[in-house]
């Protein structure tokens, strides 16, 4: 058995924890490996492994995130297509992805009982139609668009053909289940099971007294056009991460990822209770 390690060494207390998860999966039998950018931080772990994130895809049986949500957000982008698990290990502020806490590394020798759960996320798969041909990206939680100067956009939305609806706004969300509780919670949308499988579409601020989100079969083919007026680009977000300008009757497709991703829960949490001790804390 196998794990290897994506830690994010910027958030606090990620270093610490990765080590300490070493040795305890040493202990418990599971071969760990680590990226060779790291050898000096294991350099005293002989029983270390180092090899490429991408190859130990591979070859492992799970990959061990350790950080926030956006850790684990790129490292499910290096498991698309494969059948490796993935544990979140939170180092971060809200972790609400995360499968185990900072303090609770000694749940990880379950991992060679079984003694886990496993959650399967579905995905999104964007269509971009550029001159040069189509490119495809993936998304865990969404794909946003808004407007590159921070005006209302005008865009109009498709469901196989059909023309859902015309809108204005600041900019709107495409949504799997797991991203319904990321920047689309925030943008007014509903809380979804993750193990649900749909497409929810929030729009950002709607110039409208009556526009809701709406949740779309995830066999639906869905398309996002922009209208804006005056060359006015609208910026198109994958996961926070890529970004591409959508200029005036341009359109991206949205539609149900090939790949799901499978997520490890180790200490049996319910997402209702993640919901409720993550997200319903004070601010202060």
């Amino acid at each position: 058995m196998k794990a290897a390690l994506y830690p994010n060494f910027q958030k606090k207390n990620a270093l610490p924890c990765a080590r300490e998860a070493c040795d305890v999966l040493h202990s418990a039998g599971i071969e760990v490996s680590v990226s060779e950018n790291f050898r000096n931080d294991f350099s005293d772990k002989p029983y270390v492994v180092y090899e490429d994130i991408s190859q130990a895809a591979d070859t492992s049986d799970f990959v061990i995130a350790i950080g926030g949500d956006g850790t684990i957000l790129r490292c499910a982008k290096l498991l698309m297509g494969k059948d490796t698990k993935l544990l979140g290990i939170n180092t971060g502020t809200l972790g609400f992805m995360a499968g185990l806490e900072a303090d609770q590394l000694d749940k990880l020798r379950l991992l060679t009982t079984g003694e886990y759960e496993i959650s399967e996320r579905m995905t999104l798969d964007i269509t971009f139609h550029e001159e040069s041909g189509d490119t495809v990206h993936t998304a865990l939680n969404e794909v946003s668009g808004r407007s590159g100067s921070f005006r209302i956009c005008d865009f109009e939305v498709y469901s196989e053909g059909y023309l859902v609806g015309k809108y204005r706004a600041d900019g709107v969300l495409f949504s799997t289940p797991s991203g319904s509780t990321a920047y689309a919670l925030s943008a007014g949308g509903p809380v979804v099971e993750p193990d649900l499988e749909c497409i929810e579409m929030t729009l950002i601020c709607p110039h409208s007294l009556f526009s809701r989100a709406t949740l779309f079969s995830p066999w639906k083919k869905l398309k996002l056009t922009n209208k804006t007026s005056k060359d006015e680009c609208m910026i198109i977000n994958v996961d926070g991460e890529l970004h591409f300008s959508l200029h005036e009757n341009s359109s991206i497709e949205i539609c149900r990822g090939r790949h799901n991703i499978k997520f490890i829960n180790l200490i049996g949490n319910s997402f209702h209770e993640s919901v409720c001790r993550k997200l319903c804390r004070p601010i202060k």
